[in-house]
């Protein structure tokens, strides 16, 4: 009989104790990301992880041959660290043994061992598994890692409560045509738009909760900002005074989110040539205002902003304080969502709020309705039938404190932040109009 619960645990590369063992014989699993033969030599390169790591193979230090090395094996082996600043990450290692323990069956079809991989977009798409060994493609996704894991730390330590809600939803968050439906057991249902309903119940008995997962909206847009399936980092927050408690968290959020970046993903920084931007304060705008800024350049549309509006304002908050931030805020109260607060000030306008950041939108938050028969009201004004909203309505029945909240995009985010062209750049495996694989 075999127990299994020991401590002896598999170990992934760690830089910074390869770093520290100069000198010594470590061992090392990897795929082989390119063989460069010398004279009497060969560079092999190893990727791990995280890592490009510079290997020199040598008959004489070497005791396995280099026959059958090539792109793509996977191997085990030992090797003596060695300090080399030319190198990547500064070191180098010495090869004593060689094993491999898989190797491909076929040649890749792309440039992996580039440091892009030269392709349009639609072919690194229909070859993702091997487009994302490219170390360049790879790092988007561990860049990523870094903005899910700054966020969520940051809502732990602001005594957020992380949630887990249904994607599998009996009516949509916002309604609408947008919404996919599904053969539920001879059931109607729908994949949710958003974790609204269930942020704001949550409220009840958390104050605070977030909730880091995938939502799904079904429009039939084919653009360069627009997924079917994206995942969505939001945070529902009780006991705000206004919308401007939700702003400052969220400027405190992003606030940390920057430093966290700066301090735990250089790697990736360095690879991507990522921009990160230093955030104090983000200045706010009224729609009304801002609709007024860009009269004349803007579109008709007279309850939202177009992409090229959301590129207007960007600019000219960049010109006028310094930052690739701005809040538009006070859109108006007939323009969905129906959970949006109207303003005591100003009933024409909701207590509702976007955040553009290098011309585009990336969040989209305001104060909650908490009071049940308000709620009716602002449906019924947005000819809504609150029939529909039995469940949701429920907890305004029985109290709700005075809440708000966001939702930020994160592939948006993630796009915005590498100066990326294409959303489907910040998705692993995208789900657009057109794509169900891989």
């Amino acid at each position: 009989m075999i127990k299994v619960g020991g401590n002896d645990l598999l170990n992934e590369f760690d830089l910074e104790d390869a770093l520290s063992k100069v000198g010594q014989e470590i061992e090392v699993c990897a795929c082989v990301h390119n063989v460069k033969q010398m004279s009497g030599f060969a560079f092999v390169t190893l990727r791990t992880a995280r890592y490009l790591i510079q290997s020199v193979y040598s008959e004489e230090n070497c005791s396995d041959p280099l026959d059958g090395v090539k792109e793509g094996c996977f191997v085990k082996v030992k090797a003596v660290v060695k300090k080399e600043d030319r190198a990547f990450n500064g070191i180098e290692l010495t090869l004593k043994n060689i094993e491999i323990v898989s190797k491909p069956d076929y040649e890749y079809p792309l440039h992996v061992s580039k440091r892009k991989l030269g392709c349009s977009l639609e072919v690194n798409l229909d070859n993702r598994s091997v487009a994302l060994r490219n170390p360049y493609e790879r790092a988007i996704f561990k860049f990523q890692e870094g903005v899910v894991s700054g966020f969520r730390q940051f809502m732990l330590d602001n005594k957020f409560t992380e949630i887990h809600t249904p994607k599998i939803v009996a009516q949509g968050a916002e309604g609408g045509a947008n919404i996919f439906h599904l053969d539920y057991f001879q059931k109607d249902a729908f994949l949710n738009q958003s974790p609204q309903f269930y942020k704001q119940t949550a409220v009840a008995f958390f104050d605070r909760v977030f909730e880091i997962a995938p939502v799904y909206r079904a429009e039939r847009h084919a653009t360069s900002r627009h997924l079917n399936e994206y995942i969505g980092l939001d945070f529902e927050m009780g006991y705000i005074n206004d919308m401007y408690d939700v702003m400052n968290m969220e400027t405190a959020m992003l606030r940390y989110l920057m430093k966290f970046l700066k301090e735990n993903y250089q790697p990736e920084i360095k690879i991507l040539e990522a921009d990160i931007p230093e955030i104090t304060e983000i200045p706010a705008i009224k729609f009304e205002e801002a609709v007024e800024l860009i009269k004349g350049t803007r579109s008709k549309n007279k309850f939202d902003l177009e992409p090229e509006d959301e590129v207007f304002l960007c600019d000219w908050a960049k010109k006028e304080y310094g930052t690739e931030f701005i809040f538009v805020t006070n859109f108006p109260s007939s323009k969905p969502p129906f959970y949006a607060m109207n303003d005591k000030d100003d009933p024409r306008t909701a207590c509702k709020f976007d955040l553009l950041f290098r011309g585009l939108e990336i969040t989209t938050g305001g104060q909650r309705i908490h009071n049940y028969n308000d709620q009716l009201e602002k449906m019924k004004a947005q000819g809504l039938d609150p029939e529909d909203f039995k469940s949701y309505l429920e907890v305004h029945k029985y109290g709700l404190p005075p809440h708000g909240g966001l939702g930020i995009g994160l592939e948006r985010l993630v796009m915005k932040l590498l100066n990326q062209q294409n959303i489907r750049q910040a998705s692993m495996f995208p789900r657009d109009l057109n794509r169900l694989l891989p």
